[in-house]
């Protein structure tokens, strides 16, 4: 078992024979994901990558079966590309897209309304790195070669840091089961509390570490999640313990507005909730490998 996706996961690219959708969608091939196709408006009957392409995601997943998607299209063509996903009845789609605006991803979010819970789509993104379970499926823009096969849980608003954690854990011999990178913007598809859920009830996920940074709530909400329903260690690191209130801090979610934003008020609140604390970045991998140790 995996967290989202998994070793029969079918994979579409969306904006496929276009310049980062095919570097991408080669990566995940030669890494062993089953893509089955591509879309590509206009584009439909050729082959690229030696898979088929299609001119709409309905037509690609009665074709293919495809049940999961990643996008690499033009923020402006983002929401439209998602929802079309969604009514083709795909599972799990990733927006890779950075500078998809709020007010479309807000529009997303209420398209999504109409499907019930066991029938919505699983969006993860914007602005992230996707999804990687090891040995199994890519379905992102990750080194695959950094992550090892193991029982660890990542999920990560940073992509560079969940690469950094996932490098260290293999380092020490310690493998992940699934990381999700869940994208940095104010507005995304899925929250930390989303995923944490998710690896609760993953039969192959010992641990979860979870790496926040300055601005929103969602950190908390996790946390509070956790002490109250998560039977697995969460360990957290928090990003932007330095950072002033009210700046902008690269990620367009990272700025802090109201309590309990700052990472400094965060690292309290997850702390009072029983997460173990990374107190910086380098020792994320130890402190996974301290929390494992007491199991």
């Amino acid at each position: 078992m995996a967290v989202i996706i998994d070793k029969n996961s079918k994979i579409l690219i969306q904006g496929f024979t276009g310049k980062m959708g095919s570097f991408h969608a080669d990566e995940m091939i030669k890494y062993g994901t089953n893509v089955v196709g591509g879309v590509t408006p206009g584009k439909g009957g050729q082959k690229h990558l030696d898979r088929p392409v299609f001119n709409t995601v309905k037509d690609a997943v009665k074709h293919t079966g495809a049940d999961a998607s990643i996008l690499f299209v033009p923020p402006a063509f983002a929401a439209d590309s998602a929802m079309e996903a969604a009514d083709a009845g795909i599972k799990t789609c990733v927006a890779i897209v950075d500078g998809i605006p709020s007010h479309d991803m807000i529009r997303i979010k209420r398209y999504m309304r109409r499907y019930s819970r066991t029938q919505k789509m699983t969006l993860v993104g914007p602005n992230c790195a996707g999804i990687i379970s090891p040995s199994k499926c890519m379905l992102g823009i990750m080194p695959g070669h950094i992550y090892k096969e193991g029982r660890v849980g990542i999920i990560s608003r940073s992509g560079t840091l969940g690469y950094e954690a996932a490098q260290q854990l293999k380092n020490l011999g310690i493998g992940v089961s699934t990381s999700v990178g869940i994208g940095g913007d104010p507005i995304n598809g899925s929250s930390f509390r989303d995923v944490i859920e998710k690896f609760e009830t993953d039969n192959e996920t010992d641990v979860v570490l979870m790496i926040g940074e300055i601005g929103g709530p969602q950190e908390v909400a996790a946390g509070q999640f956790a002490k109250e329903n998560m039977s697995k260690p969460v360990i957290a690191y928090i990003a932007g313990l330095t950072a002033p209130k009210g700046r902008v801090m690269g990620h367009a979610g990272a700025i802090v507005s109201a309590y309990g934003e700052s990472a400094i008020e965060k690292v309290e609140i997850l702390k009072e909730c029983g997460v173990t604390i990374s107190k910086n970045p380098s020792v994320m991998g130890d402190t996974v490998k301290s929390v494992l140790g007491k199991i």
